[in-house]
């Protein structure tokens, strides 16, 4: 095993802009011709490290910045300054290399489609990371093994229990 970082964080901030404005109607027209905001520090300036291996937890109370701080370096959010590296890519850039290296479950969010079966939904994304077909059938077959989730493939997202859609 390396000494070097898996994840480098460095001064990593994310700033929201967020509307805002008086209620009723003469302020929401004034809003149309000239919007106010506010500044919310989601991330403010942190900086941490995790050797490969290495198991951590990210706890905090709510709005504590946890899942955006996930969501970038992730690639699904760019920061307001800082740096980061995980497996040696800067994930904002989105290379195709990195993005079919990572995962990421949120909570109680899914990208499983509400209406199909899972299979199907499967299916999409491996199109979609572009998933050479030997290896999507090689890993699902494992999944399949590992969450024993082989009756749950064909049913209707819709019709699954929340733990079985987390599965």
């Amino acid at each position: 095993m390396t000494d070097e970082p898996q994840i480098m964080v460095n001064n990593l901030t994310k700033t929201f802009h967020v509307p805002v404005r008086s209620e009723g109607l003469s302020a929401a027209l004034s809003s149309l011709l000239k919007r106010h905001y506010r500044e919310v520090h989601a991330v403010n300036n942190i900086s941490f490290s995790i050797l490969p291996g290495e198991v951590i937890g990210f706890i905090g109370p709510n709005g504590a910045g946890k899942t955006t701080t996930l969501k970038m370096l992730s690639g699904l959010l760019y920061p307001s300054s800082g740096s980061a590296l995980v497996s040696g890519f800067i994930p904002w850039e989105r290379k195709e290399a990195f993005l079919q290296g990572i995962s990421m479950v949120l909570g109680n969010k899914s990208q499983m489609l509400w209406d199909i079966p899972p299979m199907d939904t499967f299916r999409v994304l491996g199109e979609i990371y572009r998933v050479p077909a030997e290896q999507f059938q090689k890993t699902l077959d494992e999944l399949i093994a590992l969450l024993s989730i082989e009756e749950l493939l064909n049913k209707p997202v819709r019709s699954l229990s929340l733990g079985e859609r987390m599965k």
